[in-house]
């Protein structure tokens, strides 16, 4: 059976790429969502930035009815937070970096004269035998950046709340993609994406459409607890990534039964709105898009759940990418769950009517 053609350009993927290495830490997102909203200024009406540094592309700004595409601009990082006298340097995590992957990788300290390179140390093998062996630990790694001393260290400009991160880049293996920060770079991607294909194809939305990259999601959600209230939208589908559970060292009976390839992930949940879920499901059936089911108890742990409890309640949905080793300087997502992601959005969009109602009675 021959592969469906792809729905992405040439423009597309260099954007992917080049979106991807730009570095945007927690609390610092700025100059990714600078390239996000050049990307999409030609597929909107309008924009504007808040004050943290969420971006939003509008379609159609005057309708009263509004309809949010979302995904996060956060990727996790560290904070400098402790300089010895010998010049080594613990951090503290900002979002959920994961102290078990530092030892020995390289990082990027970025400082008012820009970036200085950095290690995370770590003892020889050599000089651990006999002993027990210490796990990493956020209070044991450390980096070293070739100083001998503090006074070395803040002369390069480091100092404490300095934030530190990977400097790992996107590349492309066989059927995935791989990269740092996949989590959520590829959601403002897929977004973005449904922006230029409906411009592409001339679709005119009966609602205003709200293309919302939030900052600080890794902390929290708090970009989305602001964005959802200067919106105040009237529906909410969000995008972000979710575990494949296919993986060795994966629980199935804990974390579900989820594999890349087989088509994104939608989450049944409190915070999901089983209309809108039902919508969405009855457009990726009628359309041939595979897609993967997976429950979550209480909260799904992304932006849907900011905006599905705010405003005095929004309709809600969650459309996850399947995620290889989420948090790590190696994420992978199948190709083609991106591109059917952005399709079921793309299409879910169309199906949506002005004023829908997604109420079970009134």
């Amino acid at each position: 059976m021959a592969k469906a053609k792809s729905i992405l350009n040439k423009k597309s993927k260099d954007f992917l790429s080049k979106y991807h290495n730009n570095y945007s830490p927690t609390g610092f997102e700025q100059e990714g969502q600078k390239l996000w909203l050049e990307y999409i200024k030609p597929y909107i009406d309008d924009y504007w930035v808040d004050t943290y540094g969420s971006v939003v592309g509008i379609i159609n700004p005057e309708a009263d009815y509004k309809v949010v595409i979302e995904a996060h601009a956060d990727e996790i990082s560290w904070f400098v937070h402790y300089i010895t006298d010998d010049g080594f340097i613990y951090l503290r995590r900002n979002g959920g970096s994961d102290h078990q992957i530092a030892p020995s990788k390289r990082v990027h300290i970025h400082t008012k004269k820009g970036l200085v390179d950095a290690f995370f140390g770590w003892p020889a093998i050599h000089t651990r035998r006999g002993a027990k062996e210490l796990p990493p630990k956020n209070d044991n790694i450390f980096l070293d950046c070739g100083c001998d001393s503090k006074d070395e260290v803040e002369a390069l400009g480091v100092h404490v709340g300095c934030v530190v991160t990977y400097p790992d880049e996107f590349v492309e293996a066989q059927n995935r993609y791989v990269g740092r920060a996949l989590d959520n770079r590829i959601g403002g991607f897929m977004i973005a994406e449904v922006a230029r294909l409906l411009h592409l194809n001339k679709k005119k939305l009966p609602f205003g459409l709200y293309i919302t990259n939030s900052v600080q999601e890794e902390v929290g959600l708090r970009g989305a607890q602001m964005i959802a209230e200067r919106i105040q939208p009237d529906v909410a589908i969000v995008t972000d990534v979710c575990h494949d559970t296919c993986t060795p060292m994966i629980n199935k009976i804990v974390q579900g039964d989820i594999k890349s390839g087989k088509g994104p992930t939608l989450s049944y949940g409190p915070a999901v709105q089983n209309n809108l879920l039902d919508l969405v499901i009855d457009t990726a059936t009628k359309k041939k898009i595979p897609f993967q089911r997976a429950a979550v108890s209480r909260a799904t742990g992304t932006d849907t759940d900011a905006f599905a409890y705010s405003n005095m309640g929004v309709a809600s949905v969650l459309i996850s990418t399947p995620l290889r080793y989420m948090h790590t300087t190696v994420e992978m997502a199948h190709k083609d769950d991106v591109e059917n992601g952005i399709k079921l959005m793309y299409e879910t969009l169309l199906k949506i009517k002005k004023g829908h109602d997604f109420r079970y009675f009134s």
